[in-house]
């Protein structure tokens, strides 16, 4: 059996793991540690942040060390900082080391999205990153109801011992499982301005840029859904907990729908022409959940069309990044860094404005969503 699919899926799970699983808990956390709920979603915010530094840093070192030794760092210290968060005693301290977690974590997706590019010419790329998201969309299925489970026989603190064991079992398969793909004589060995310049480069470069930036702004989207939805479901619609780890699970398995779908529909109408529809079909859905947030209808649409947006995004996620890998083989580390800091980047920035526009209603969250999508069709323009 093929391991390699479920190896690279565990290591792109840390992101939605780490995310996910403590959003049942977040008012638990907010009591224990001090804060409120603007707080509590920094933190949320704080993790989007250190996933698009940390990338910037294990992009260049990937193309230069090979893929595994910087993937040995960084989940060797999302295991340390996911062990320091369940020791936290403040909300400063749980925000600087979920900043940390993330620096760790991010390894992952670097590396995972890089081995899809190192091996496209044994394999389908899309169909490959199809597969990856759905051993990944696992996560964001379970990892409520997983975390809200643990957090009523451990408390919330147990969710992050319960991440550190993830780390653990994932750098086990990783130093087991996971060959290395960027071999020696493929390897770029590039001083900082170099790494700068090559950062550069790719942004000016339209076959990466609009690829990247438009997936990035959608993807933005789905972090500010991550961010505002335990705040709309449970506290504006009256959402029950355990309820709202269910209805988080039926909209992970919409992402899952479409990534497992999106191969046979781009062979049928091409990766370009499909990427635009689907930002186009988003961007409707967008308008819709921001009329239904402001009119108060009843909570079943709003979910519908939080539904709809991520099964569309779930189509454009594996296209965004072959699309943007396609043409940079010998960058693709680097290239899968910058692309996982756009995305993250972006994310945070959706999700520190959820952190301090509040008024009461869900219309703060769906504007967000809108802004996000409407941005990726501008920056698409196709």
């Amino acid at each position: 059996m093929n391991l390699l699919p479920l190896v690279l899926g565990l290591l792109a799970a840390f992101a939605p793991l780490a995310i996910d699983m403590y959003l049942p808990a977040l008012p638990a956390m907010a009591a224990s540690l001090g804060g409120d709920s603007g707080g509590a979603q920094l933190t949320i915010a704080a993790y989007f942040i250190g996933m698009a530094v940390g990338q910037l840093v294990y992009g260049p070192l990937t193309d230069r060390f090979g893929r595994r030794p910087p993937l040995y760092f960084g989940v060797g210290l999302f295991i340390a900082a996911s062990l320091a968060c369940a020791l936290a005693q403040s909300m400063p301290q749980m925000i600087a080391l979920r900043l940390l977690q993330a620096l760790g974590g991010c390894a992952g997706m670097v590396v995972a999205r890089a081995v899809v590019r190192d091996v496209a010419h044994l394999r389908d790329p899309v169909r490959l990153m199809g597969r990856l998201m759905l051993i990944m969309g696992v996560a964001p299925i379970l990892a409520p109801s997983l975390g809200g489970v643990i957090d009523q026989l451990l408390g919330w603190r147990g969710i992050f011992l319960f991440l550190a064991v993830f780390g653990g079992v994932a750098l086990l398969l990783v130093v087991l499982k996971l060959p290395e793909t960027h071999p020696p004589e493929r390897r770029l060995r590039q001083n900082p301005a170099e790494v700068l310049g090559a950062y550069i480069g790719l942004l000016r470069d339209a076959r990466f840029r609009q690829p990247a930036l438009a997936s990035g702004c959608a993807i933005a989207g789905l972090f500010g859904y991550i961010a505002g939805s335990p705040f709309v479901f449970m506290e504006v619609h009256g959402v029950a907990p355990q309820l709202y780890g269910v209805l988080f699970g039926v909209n992970a398995v919409g992402i899952i729908a479409g990534s497992q779908v999106s191969g046979w529909a781009a062979e049928r109408w091409g990766r370009e022409v499909l990427f635009s529809r689907m930002l186009w079909g988003m961007l409707g859905v967008a308008v819709a959940l921001l009329a239904a947030s402001g009119l108060g209808l009843p909570f079943w649409v709003v979910f519908l069309c939080l539904f709809l947006y991520i099964a569309l995004l779930g189509l454009i996620l594996p296209l965004g990044t072959v699309l943007g890998l396609a043409q940079f083989p010998s960058l693709a580390g680097t290239a899968s860094a910058l692309m996982g800091t756009l995305q993250f980047g972006l994310g945070g920035v959706a999700g520190a404005a959820l952190g301090v526009w509040q008024d009461g209603s869900g219309v703060p969250m769906a504007a967000v969503i809108l802004g996000c999508i409407l941005a990726a069709n501008l920056v698409w323009r196709r």
